[in-house]
């Protein structure tokens, strides 16, 4: 039997093509960087050449136990601030189903641009603006006192105890409008005959939200769930970063923090990797655990 002679598919090729420099990218920002973790085996001293500084094997990793007392505290913060970010991932899949029932095109595009032009605002550009907002002499301040709300400033960005949750209300309100995105793609691909049958069996608004709507997204709620358990250790860097001082340090420090102040403030470099490495190790054994877990739950893997 006489081989089919090769074809290329025009369009695949184009599409190949295509997402190349993002294949590109991310080989180079997320694999290429891989090869640094030799420098955790050794006391680096920058400037150094590599194989010229003392080989000490596993002594950062053993460092680790020692600095128990710091890794916990950072642990904590990450955990608290992830599952506050848990909690409050119902945020955008009530704005998306609320989006979807507005009869207004034109007051539903300005709600679905106003909510989602937060997330390309930069941290450092919200830090001023909540700065501006909630200082004490902020705007915020200013109205409350004027008012007679209240006799003294409200030092909210100076406030240990409230770290937690102003943290979490900035990350939601910077990412609620982006977030919906996803789900108000998986509601659209629900078929609208559904809906009509479900109009005609006297069902109302609440009712194709609660029969419709919401067991059309479970595997899009559930896939997205269960990539965010696979970056439990991973909250971010930026916002923490930027709105951190003094007061709220210890509170407001997670373990990506505490990695780039190790590593680039202590010039700990060698350490630093070593608790980054940890890190990594870890969410890939989440990411594969969570993988198993979507195949049970679902009959089909996340990766």
């Amino acid at each position: 039997m006489a081989k089919k002679p090769f074809k290329l598919d025009r369009t695949r090729f184009i599409l190949t093509l295509m997402s190349l420099p993002f294949v590109i990218y991310v080989f180079m920002f997320n694999y290429v960087p891989l090869h640094g973790w030799i420098y955790s085996f050794f006391e680096y001293i920058p400037g150094i050449p590599l194989f010229k500084n003392r080989f000490i094997g596993f002594d950062n990793f053993k460092y680790i136990l020692k600095d128990m007392n710091n890794i916990k505290r950072v642990l904590s913060n990450t955990f608290i601030f992830y599952f506050l970010g848990l909690l409050t991932s119902v945020i955008p899949i009530a704005l998306a189903i609320m989006l979807t029932e507005c009869k207004s095109a034109r007051f539903k595009k300005l709600v679905q641009t106003t909510t989602t032009l937060p997330n390309f605002i930069s941290w450092v550009i919200v830090f001023s603006l909540a700065f501006n907002i909630f200082y004490s002499d902020g705007i915020l301040n200013r109205i409350l006192m004027t008012m007679g709300v209240i006799d003294k400033p409200i030092l909210l960005l100076a406030n240990k105890d409230a770290v937690y949750v102003f943290q979490t209300l900035l990350a939601v309100w910077k990412g609620a409008g982006w977030g919906s995105i996803i789900y108000l793609a998986a509601i659209t691909s629900i078929d609208q005959e559904l809906y009509e049958a479900v109009a005609i069996d006297g069902a109302g608004r609440w009712g194709r939200i609660r029969y419709i709507t919401l067991p059309g997204i479970v595997p899009t709620i559930i896939v997205l769930l269960l990539l965010q358990i696979s970056n439990l250790l991973s909250v971010g860097l930026e916002q923490y970063l930027v709105f951190s001082n003094n007061i709220v340090q210890r509170n407001i420090e997670v373990l990506d923090f505490y990695v780039y102040r190790v590593g680039l403030q202590n010039r700990d470099y060698a350490y630093a990797i070593a608790i980054g490495m940890l890190k990594t190790i870890i969410s890939v054994i989440l990411l594969f655990s969570v993988n198993r877990l979507s195949k049970r739950l679902r009959g089909e893997s996340i990766i």
